[in-house]
């Protein structure tokens, strides 16, 4: 039986999920205008990467409301759809950033200005970072898995926020050849990793122990 106290913390978690959702809508609107405007293949995926993320907490949200209710052991068939459409669409954005970045390479693209980067970042960083503490104290204190593990995604955005700062403000001031394309292989990489494990969860379906980061 759910007590009071749990009600109160799955709020919590519930209005962390949002917020997470509302966040990351904006700032993947913010980062696909200014990587395309300036030419900058990081930062327009890392905004994509953002966009992808939203469906991870849309379904994240789902569960968090299902759990408010009764416990959850397994996830249900709108939890394993949203799953799939993450993992698909974090293998596109694989497949178009490793494009890109070669393409870029091979023409010696380079952006404009990376300085909405090293901004973006910066805030994701922060924003990130305070996300995934609050996520994670929750889910300890509920001893919940599915929070722990989303916690845990939202670390993994915390990492790509430190791989866009990098690639952004070392061409901000220094102008390092090809950093920029370095940068957005870095990202297709943790995209790649989240893809799989999006497809395992749903696969395995249930939220035990275990259960990585999507």
């Amino acid at each position: 039986m759910t007590t009071v106290a749990s009600k109160s913390k799955l709020d919590l978690a519930y209005y962390l999920a949002l917020i997470t959702i509302f966040y990351n809508l904006i700032e993947g609107g913010v980062s696909t205008f200014f990587g395309t405007s300036d030419e900058t293949l990081a930062l327009f995926g890392f905004g994509v990467d953002s966009f992808v993320e939203v469906l991870s907490g849309i379904g994240i949200a789902h569960m968090i409301l299902r759990m408010k209710n009764h416990p959850v052991e397994n996830r249900d068939q709108f939890e394993v759809t949203a799953l799939r459409i993450t993992g698909t669409a974090f293998y596109l954005l694989v497949a178009g950033l490793v494009v890109g970045a070669f393409l870029s390479i091979y023409y010696a693209s380079e952006p404009e200005t990376t300085r909405v980067g090293v901004i973006i970042s910066i805030l994701s960083i922060v924003t990130m970072y305070f996300l995934y503490r609050y996520k994670l104290k929750v889910g300890h204190e509920l001893d919940s898995q599915p929070i722990i593990s989303d916690a845990n995604c939202t670390k993994t955005c915390f990492y790509l926020s430190f791989i866009l700062l990098a690639s952004s403000l070392l061409y901000e001031l220094f102008k390092i050849p090809y950093v920029d394309a370095l940068g957005s292989l870095g990202i297709a990489w943790y995209a790649f990793k989240e893809g799989r494990e999006a497809f395992e969860k749903a696969k395995r379906k249930s939220v035990a122990c275990g259960d990585g980061c999507c």
